[in-house]
């Protein structure tokens, strides 16, 4: 009964996205994909956790993007599967015990050399709210991609405020503006730790301009 009620559940979820992709509208600012496509260069995004649901919705389709193993992850993982994105399964190691993070960072990074953009939660999957994880950072490197953060501001969204993140979801027919910082790129010599750090502050200081209202209260 429980695998039927997490099945249900999952095709709920895709349903939802589908609704969504279909009657949200998107609009792009500082968007440098068609430069960088233009110049070959592979691009990587780096995305609040709680903005994930928004950010997938408008995104490429193969796409690559890493989701935990949870239960809460088969829910997100059917969603984005229905929108095309190919889903890589695994999180960050928990005391000690290995989640499968490595591993799906490693598949992304193949993703990547394969021509494809991938897209990291990077504070998630447990938080804290606005700490970037470092496999971001690994992975921009290790493919020679470009870093591109970006915040998603649905017009209209619930927002779950007692989530670590305060997850939230675009309603229907709103409109999403994505907002793109400056593109990233690892200088010669720079440490995965240094590059996190600057992911980190860039993602951040563009959330407090694009979604004052969600960073404040985060």
């Amino acid at each position: 009964m429980k695998r039927l009620l997490n099945w249900l559940a999952g095709k709920g979820t895709a349903l939802v996205a589908l609704v969504m992709r279909g009657t949200c509208r998107y609009e792009l600012h500082d968007d440098p994909r068609p430069a960088l496509k233009a110049a070959g260069r592979p691009y990587v995004f780096a995305i609040l956790h709680a903005t994930q649901v928004a950010a997938g919705v408008g995104s490429e389709r193969g796409t690559g993007a890493m989701v935990s193993r949870s239960v809460d992850g088969d829910l997100i993982a059917s969603a984005l599967k229905s929108l095309g994105v190919v889903v890589f399964r695994g999180s960050s190691r928990k005391n000690g015990v290995e989640k499968g993070g490595k591993q799906a960072l490693h598949q992304m990074a193949d993703h990547v050399r394969s021509g494809m953009p991938a897209i990291i939660a990077v504070d998630g999957p447990r938080g804290p709210r606005g700490k970037v994880k470092k496999g971001i950072a690994w992975l921009a490197k290790e493919t020679d991609a470009v870093v591109l953060t970006v915040v998603a501001v649905p017009s209209r969204r619930w927002v779950f405020g007692k989530t670590w993140d305060r997850f939230q979801c675009p309603q229907p027919w709103s409109r999403v503006d994505g907002y793109f910082g400056a593109p990233l790129e690892a200088a010669p010599g720079e440490s995965v730790e240094a590059f996190r750090m600057r992911i980190e502050a860039t993602l951040n200081e563009l959330e407090h301009r694009c979604d004052p209202q969600q960073a404040m209260a985060a």
